[in-house]
């Protein structure tokens, strides 16, 4: 299936939910709410090895809640992440294609059990690959600044994620995610490389915000999305991962600056300190809040809409329970 093929499959999706589709929620959290261990430069991505199962169980909660897309638990999956443990390139490729597999087979698994289920209101769900971005495999919150170094350059951000897309695509899931991408030299990387690679698989690229107003490495949206709105590979660009306080604002910005799809999946709003690897407290977003602004979201012209970190089924349950009357 090639990509205007896949891309029609998102968009008769997106139709099917009224003109915006539901993502799924915080993958890393629900782990923990389970009891995983995943204080780890892997963090959600140890579960590939620790506990597929448990993914499982995660991707099938977030369907349940009613979840139009899931994604996979590949966010900071990488090679060299793998190889630092000690596994193989074999090994780390095979986690790597465990991610799609476990995700699709959530996926049937569920679908096969509602369809047979007259009048129920759920979708038939599509799969993303995420791709974390390269401050994700670093673990020193780098995701959150843009900061990668001067001796970090487009050709570097390539190779650093040239396999990883290649073992993800051979996979086989509907939707690539690049999620929390902090400047535009790594959105450049990702456009080039999805073009190189000649991928047949419809992208979003995501960017992370800490004020609200630019991306996290203070570089202008306008910069950001220059090679992004010259891509036929990118369907949606949006904003994952920053406080919900912001979205109302980027999504109008958003609209100004690109004729893309606008994703938006925001955290509760804590922020996340990269140094001491924990959460701090802010001022949050419940799930009524969720339920409350994803209307508000999509009407100023949101097409996918889910949420990050530390939101959980429940905040995905509110979010469709206003955006579908579920």
């Amino acid at each position: 299936m090639g990509l205007e093929k896949k891309t029609a499959m998102l968009e008769d999706l997106i139709e099917k939910c009224g003109g915006c589709a539901v993502l799924d929620g915080g993958f890393a959290t629900q782990l923990e709410i389970h009891g995983a261990a995943i204080n780890d430069p892997l963090w959600s991505a140890v579960s590939l090895i620790r506990d597929p199962e448990l993914i499982k169980r995660v991707h099938m909660e977030y369907l349940e809640a009613g979840a139009d897309i899931v994604v996979t638990s590949s966010y900071q999956a990488t090679i060299p992440g793998f190889v630092s443990r000690g596994l193989s390139m074999e090994e780390s490729e095979s986690l790597l294609q465990k991610s799609v597999k476990l995700t699709v087979e959530a996926r049937d698994k569920f679908w096969d059990k509602v369809s047979k289920v007259s009048g129920h209101s759920y979708n038939r769900a599509l799969v993303a690959a995420s791709i974390g971005s390269y401050g994700a495999y670093l673990a020193d919150g780098s995701e959150y600044s843009g900061n990668y170094g001067e001796n970090v350059d487009l050709d570097k951000l390539k190779d650093f994620h040239r396999r990883r897309l290649q073992v993800l695509v051979e996979a086989g899931p509907d939707l690539l995610a690049f999620e929390t991408i902090p400047n535009k030299l790594e959105a450049q990387a990702c456009v080039e490389l999805l073009e190189e690679e000649n991928v047949q698989i419809p992208a979003w690229i995501c960017f992370t915000s800490v004020d609200g107003e630019k991306a996290a490495s203070g570089e202008s949206f306008e910069e950001c999305l220059e090679a992004l709105n010259k891509s036929n590979n990118v369907y949606a660009v949006g904003i994952n991962c920053a406080p919900p306080q912001f979205i109302e604002s980027l999504i109008r910005k958003f609209s100004e600056l690109t004729k893309k799809a606008i994703v938006v999946y925001p955290n509760s709003g804590e922020v996340w300190d990269g140094k001491a690897k924990k959460w701090l407290p802010s001022q949050c977003f419940g799930d009524d809040e969720f339920e409350m602004f994803a209307t508000k979201w999509r009407d100023l012209g949101a097409k996918l809409i889910g949420g990050c970190c530390r939101t959980t089924p429940s905040t995905i349950r509110a979010i469709c329970r206003d955006l579908k009357r579920r």
